[in-house]
């Protein structure tokens, strides 16, 4: 554990206020901010770094990531050595890192082990939020099998890396399923409540799990105080999803104005993943991607931004998301500038630190500049809430990268 810190003539970033404060020195003790002073008061015992003025962001979270998708090629990843995907994951995870991101919630691959090696040090990368294996149907999501294969345990990962779902079917699968996620170590629960792009066999505007499953879902989740996430498109699977109780919403690219009306009323979140369209739509087809999951992307590419746009005017709160699969993970930090034709640069900064942590139910810990919070923090050059050309090239733009209290990387000039 690292000893007492001063980050002094730093301007801290309010992510619930959504402004910049005055010249502010930020006092760190372990891996907790244990205040915040205006001014520049004298700490004793405490090793000073200068922020020259700058800028203080807290650490980035993004709610949707997959760590484990260490190639597009899910189907493939699915028979990959659960110790290869585990190495290949530790460059996905330090990389995530040094863009900034200083926790992620994982939306369905990474595991318990993979927490704790982050946690313990062993793998430099963003604080974990996992949900373990994706609940799917029979045909659904993440049922990734060819359509010639009939068996249905043919994917062979006995550690269960990769994005290998939890196949089910009727409400007493379900709940085992969920059950089981939660016995090794979830922290949220994903559903597969529609249809997908990439996926080989369901229809993009589809509906999966019954009304029942669906609830029967999200019982289990809450019965372990924990709250259930679902992949949906169109406006009749994020209907369904909503008044079953899910949280948050993953993607939504084709909802419309009555369907935020529902989300709204019950209180969920939307996380749009708008770069991991733009990705794909550059090289799917070089990665081997059919025709019709070519079209699926079409359809919810140009759908996405009115997505955010709609769910803004509606009241819904937004969160930042990515979904990146394999090398495509490198253009994380281009979701900020995406989501720039949608939203203002302040809107976009607390999409990514309050509002996702509200999301994860984790205020106070991320997400924030105050006492009691993770030491979690990013040094900035320019003014992000005018601009965030700094975190669209965070090599650059971040000057010194902090989590939990460590100094991730640091170019500030040496005092």
């Amino acid at each position: 554990m690292t000893g007492r810190q001063v980050l002094f003539n730093a301007r801290p970033f309010d992510s619930a206020a959504g402004t910049i404060g005055p010249l502010s020195a930020i006092v760190i003790d372990g891996d907790r901010i244990t205040d915040v002073l205006p001014g520049s008061p004298r700490v004793d015992d405490a090793q000073a770094i200068d922020a020259g003025g700058r800028v203080v962001l807290p650490g980035l979270v993004d709610a949707h990531v997959h760590v484990t998708a260490t190639t597009h090629d899910l189907t493939n990843l699915g028979l990959q050595p659960p110790s290869l995907i585990t190495a290949e994951t530790s460059v996905v995870m330090r990389e995530m890192l040094h863009r900034g991101f200083t926790t992620v919630r994982d939306a369905a691959g990474a595991d318990y082990g993979l927490q704790e090696a982050q946690a313990r040090g062993i793998f430099e990368g963003p604080r974990l939020f996992i949900a373990g294996a994706p609940i799917s149907q029979t045909g659904g999501h993440a049922d990734q099998r060819p359509k010639g294969v009939r068996q249905r345990n043919w994917f062979c990962s006995c550690a269960g890396l990769g994005l290998v779902g939890a196949i089910c079917d009727g409400v007493g699968e379900v709940r085992r399923a969920v059950r089981e996620q939660v016995r090794t170590g979830a922290n949220q629960i994903k559903i597969m409540a529609g249809g997908g792009v990439s996926s080989p066999t369901d229809p993009l505007e589809g509906t999966q799990f019954s009304l029942e499953e669906l609830r029967a879902a999200v019982e289990e989740a809450e019965a372990a105080n924990l709250y259930a996430m679902a992949h949906a498109y169109s406006p009749r699977a994020i209907t369904r999803a909503v008044q079953a109780g899910v949280r948050s919403i993953e993607h939504g690219n084709l909802l419309d104005v009555a369907t935020a009306r529902v989300m709204k009323e019950h209180g969920a979140y939307l996380v749009p993943t708008l770069v991991t369209y733009t990705a794909l739509a550059t090289e799917g087809e070089r990665l081997g991607w059919t025709a019709e999951m070519l079209a699926k992307l079409a359809k919810v590419r140009a759908a996405g931004l009115e997505s955010v746009r709609i769910a803004r005017a509606e009241g819904v709160p937004v969160v930042f998301g990515t979904d990146l699969l394999g090398h495509m993970h490198a253009q994380q930090n281009a979701e900020f500038g995406i989501r720039l034709q949608a939203m203002g640069p302040v809107a976009v900064l607390q999409s990514a630190t309050i509002v996702a942590a509200q999301l994860l139910r984790a205020e106070g810990r991320i997400g924030q500049l105050l006492p009691g919070a993770w030491a979690d923090l990013l040094v900035v050059d320019g003014d992000p809430t005018a601009s965030l050309d700094m975190l669209a090239s965070p090599a650059t733009g971040i000057r010194l990268l902090m989590q939990g209290g460590r100094v991730v990387r640091s170019s500030l000039p040496a005092g």
